[in-house]
């Protein structure tokens, strides 16, 4: 008779934590996303150039390269219960100050260095330090379920905003967004959050003693390279690896695209000839589109591996680009929903890889820290991305050649993933299982 462990208790509140991070991505990359509706109000109302507006969305990552190993740090210290709520207290604070902002360093001050910096203390980064530690044999998926918020709040808030903002103005919008993430972030977090099961005394899903005793001994070990797997990782070790710096190269170019399009989406769209609410959807539907892409991607990658799915993500994003350029010329409904469906049930699948991909390559003590350095390169993608966009627009007058160079972006950050190989290292459990069965079948 084969004695069962107390699994499910064990592994309950891992989806607790997935809930709760649910609910943070999802006010916390809505408000910083929130950028791409302000945008338009700003520059209508101070009249300033678009590359010198978007600059302070750019300045924000670019600051954050200061930032992030702090975040590290912190995390490896005190965890999420006090990293996520300092998060919110500068994003929520940099909106209030934002309403008060009358020349463009109050922008970059506000926008720049409190919202998009202040939110990395929340958003994709700092989950990705800690979500993967509470599963093992679903680490894609809960990744995925988790960061699914950033869609189904996303769908909600940011058309409402844009409702206050026609109705109200957008200092209103501003500050009701303020009012929401210290009413929720902030007590969520504080009482209910945390870093790893075994400050619990419990044990991930999927890890040792959460399995009936004779499916434990017949999962299949996902080991690789077993002396790559078992080096302690400092960041001085990392860092003078080529798999970390193919990683970062691979994350900076992503992001690129991603935050480039996500800061001159709605505007573009305005300009081509779409009413401000159906623009505003948009940004919501790609939200919407990545819930079912954020979870679809993240439980593919646990079955065809980390690579296959990044490459799938960027095919997301380069298909968006080009519809964007048909959309310049041609602005159809019909590829306006095209466009926003490949870059959310694809593109925004990317967020849900970041952590498995980093765990998976670079697992120990210090991978809070690791993570943070490797995040750098994303950021300082994300931060050219939208100021190289609103540049491109200033000296060309149009957007339209910096889309080309977005799809150009996605193809070599697809190139980087798979010469980074993290299957080389770990397999994910879908391939794990096929290599068991070959041995099988040998």
């Amino acid at each position: 008779m084969i004695v069962r462990s107390q699994a499910r208790p064990r592994i309950f509140y891992g989806w607790i934590v997935v809930a709760i991070a649910f609910v943070t991505m999802g006010l916390s990359i809505s408000a910083r996303s929130s950028f791409s509706l302000l945008f338009p109000e700003i520059l209508d109302e101070f009249g300033w150039d678009r590359g010198l507006t978007a600059g302070a969305f750019s300045v924000g990552f670019v600051a954050s390269t200061a930032m992030l190993p702090i975040i590290g740090l912190l995390m490896d210290r005190y965890g999420p219960r006090l990293l996520i709520p300092i998060g919110a207290l500068l994003v929520s604070g940099g909106l209030v100050l934002l309403t008060r902002i009358e020349t463009p360093l109050g922008l970059y001050a506000t926008m720049g260095l409190l919202i998009v910096n202040g939110s990395m203390a929340m958003s994709y980064i700092v989950h990705s330090m800690f979500l993967p530690n509470w599963f093992v044999r679903n680490r894609g998926l809960a990744v995925g379920l988790a960061f699914s918020g950033v869609g189904v709040l996303g769908i909600v808030l940011l058309p409402a905003m844009q409702q206050v903002i026609d109705s109200h103005g957008w200092r209103t919008a501003c500050l009701a967004v303020a009012a929401l993430i210290v009413v929720t972030i902030i007590p969520l977090n504080v009482l209910f959050q945390r870093g790893d099961p075994e400050t619990m005394g419990l044990e991930p899903d999927g890890g040792p003693g959460t399995d009936d005793e004779g499916v434990a001994r017949s999962r299949p070990d996902p080991v690789v390279d077993r002396h790559w797997v078992e080096t302690e990782w400092t960041i001085g070790k990392a860092i003078a690896t080529a798999r970390f710096w193919w990683i970062v190269s691979g994350f900076f170019c992503g992001l690129f695209v991603w935050y480039g399009l996500q800061a001159h989406q709605t505007k573009f769209l305005i300009e081509a000839g779409f009413d401000t609410t159906l623009a505003a959807s948009a940004l919501g539907l790609v939200a919407f589109f990545g819930i079912a892409g954020q979870i679809g991607i993240g439980a593919f990658s646990d079955r065809a591996g980390r690579e296959v799915a990044w490459t799938v993500a960027l095919l997301g994003f380069a298909v968006s680009s080009a519809l964007l350029i048909v959309l310049d010329s041609n602005p159809s409904p019909v590829l306006l929903y095209a466009m926003v469906a490949s870059q959310g049930l694809l593109g925004n699948g990317l967020s849900t890889l970041f952590g498995a991909i980093i765990t998976e390559s670079f697992a120990g003590r210090h991978l809070a820290s690791i993570f943070a350095m490797v995040s750098l390169g994303g950021n300082l993608g994300a931060g050219a991305g939208a100021w190289f966009l609103g540049a491109f627009y200033d000296s060309f007058g149009s957007y339209v050649p910096a889309f080309w160079i977005c799809i150009a972006a996605s193809i070599v950050s697809i190139a980087c993933m798979w010469m980074a190989a993290p299957r080389h290292v770990r397999l994910v459990a879908g391939q794990a299982e096929k290599r068991a069965r070959r041995g099988d079948q040998r």
